[in-house]
């Protein structure tokens, strides 16, 4: 475990902190010999040595990046209170996303690290 990223979640308000230790589990089952990093002023994690995911806890919702376009649209339904905008998905902290959800982003995301393509 880095001591960057426990120094980043250390420094979060409990509630925050308690939702992105949920999603940085999820993402280590979903991604399993993923590598945790820090970079951006956030925790993330790569895969086969790129870039797969960060995760961060803002004021009022936790994100996911580069989380795209083609990766929100088959789970629309369940994030119905998830707002994006290019490669970014917010969830506010009161409704923070499903261990399943995240494992689904971030196995989609990985076909999309090992095929080469771009964030969409």
């Amino acid at each position: 475990m880095s001591a960057r990223v426990d120094a980043y979640l250390a420094k979060l308000p409990p509630v925050a902190r308690r939702e992105l230790k949920r999603v940085r589990s999820a993402i280590r089952t979903a991604a399993r010999g993923a590598e945790e990093h820090f970079s951006y002023g956030i925790p993330g994690f790569r895969l086969d040595g790129k870039p797969l995911v960060w995760y961060a806890a803002w004021k009022a919702h936790l994100s996911l990046y580069p989380i795209g376009a083609s990766l929100i649209a088959p789970e629309a339904r369940a994030m119905v209170n998830a707002s994006s905008s290019k490669g970014t998905v917010r969830f506010p902290l009161d409704a923070p996303p499903s261990a399943a959800l995240v494992k689904r982003l971030i196995k989609a995301r990985m076909v999309q690290v090992r095929a080469g393509k771009a964030v969409g």
